[in-house]
């Protein structure tokens, strides 16, 4: 059984001002653990990698870390060698107020690209934030590294693995340019659980795969995605390991905890009034399934109907049928809006069925299952509609 919580034994966080942005609002945030833990990262696809991305992959080959240091307001991305420098500079500091070896140290920012850090007040807030790091400071830190989003995001849960309790703590941003592999969301996870040298990355990519890279708010990749998960092993339980006693019920605290963040991301979608479930079911493949259920998640026709409440099946079965090297029949498809069938067998169902999908589509969350009748895999991603307030607030996101 798992229950939620909000601390995590032997990790303390904080989240303070530091002038970085131009409003008076939280902008940088530390997480720490008392002691080294391990450390798992998964990291953006795209060629184009910020300053501390590339910091972070470095680093995270020894599989140890014991604190990272987080600001919002500037991406530090496209910044070349002095970018770099200052990422570098970021980690030492909070290596030196904190009394921890400076490669144990990750850093993360995120913010508008191509433009260079202000470090005369970055390295003085490193120092504020680690004089007030706490325990419970979770919510504090998860609002310092907020940029559009509305709320801060936070979830934690504990369960019992092999007899001893284990916490699991996380906090996200993200509300734009969130699309596969990952988004431009920045994700931190802390457990006292026990596992063995490596184990954590395992059952980190497992969690990655199932829950933030299966969201899409605007189909654009960012420079910046970053996930740290630290373990430092202090609820005492034997170490874990695929295949040992209790690795599938931290596997699942875990992938409960990332697809909380996750959805919480979707539902912050930037102009966001929609959050919407897309099932991919009967395909040949997982993977093909997963590619035409993005395919559906990313298509601004589909996602335009949605915010207009507008039951327009052709849109979806259109975004189905643009995925190349995908095995599809369409006179096998069928649709629903959810329950309400709207194409079966390749054929629309009529007005009054769509009168109903309309019905459906008024409601705050909707579940779409597109069935293709070929195979046996499915798939589910989740994306939110596309509205005039995303074109304003990305219009004005400079500004």
């Amino acid at each position: 059984m798992q229950t939620s919580i909000t601390r995590v034994p032997g990790f303390r966080t904080a989240g303070i001002a530091a002038g970085i942005k131009k409003a008076a609002r939280r902008d940088l945030a530390l997480l720490v653990s008392d002691a080294p833990a391990h450390a798992a990262g998964v990291f953006t696809t795209n060629r184009v990698k910020a300053a501390p991305v590339l910091l972070d992959m470095e680093r995270i080959r020894s599989g140890r870390g014991q604190a990272v240091v987080v600001n919002s307001g500037c991406a530090n991305a496209y910044t070349g060698a002095q970018g770099l420098r200052d990422a570098r500079a970021m980690a030492a500091e909070a290596a030196r107020v904190l009394g921890v070896s400076e490669e144990l140290v990750y850093v993360c920012s995120t913010g508008v690209i191509g433009m260079l850090l202000p470090m005369d007040r970055v390295l003085p807030g490193i120092g504020k934030a680690a004089g007030e790091l706490a325990e419970e400071g979770w919510t504090q830190a998860a609002e310092a590294i907020m940029t559009t989003d509305t709320v801060p995001k936070i979830a934690g849960m504990a369960g019992e693995i092999q007899g001893r309790p284990v916490h699991l703590m996380g906090i996200a941003k993200g509300a734009g340019m969130i699309h596969p592999h990952m988004a431009t969301m920045l994700a931190f996870l802390a457990t006292d659980a026990a596992l063995e040298a490596g184990a954590l990355s395992v059952a980190l990519k497992g969690a990655v795969d199932r829950s933030f890279n299966c969201i899409s708010v605007d189909g654009d990749m960012s420079t910046n995605d970053t996930v740290l998960c630290f373990a430092n092993g202090l609820a005492g339980n034997p170490p874990l390991a695929p295949g040992r006693p209790g690795w599938d019920a931290f596997q699942t605290l875990l992938d409960a905890v990332c697809r909380d963040l996750a959805w919480k991301i979707v539902r912050d979608g930037e102009g966001a009034t929609k959050f919407v479930e897309i099932a991919v079911l009967g395909a040949v493949t997982p993977e093909e399934a997963k590619t035409v259920a993005h395919a559906v998640a990313r298509s601004s026709l589909v996602k335009t109907a949605l915010f207009g409440e507008d039951p327009n099946w052709g849109r979806v079965v259109a975004a189905a049928g643009s995925c190349q090297g995908v095995s599809l029949d369409p006179d096998q498809i069928d649709l629903l809006f959810g329950t309400v069938p709207v194409v079966v067998g390749g054929q629309g169902t009529g007005k009054e069925a769509e009168a109903a999908a309309a019905q459906v589509l008024k409601q705050r969350e909707i579940r779409i299952v597109l069935d293709l009748h070929l195979g046996s895999s499915s798939a589910t991603v989740w994306t939110c509609d596309l509205s005039e307030e995303y074109v304003r607030i990305n219009a004005a996101y400079r500004t």
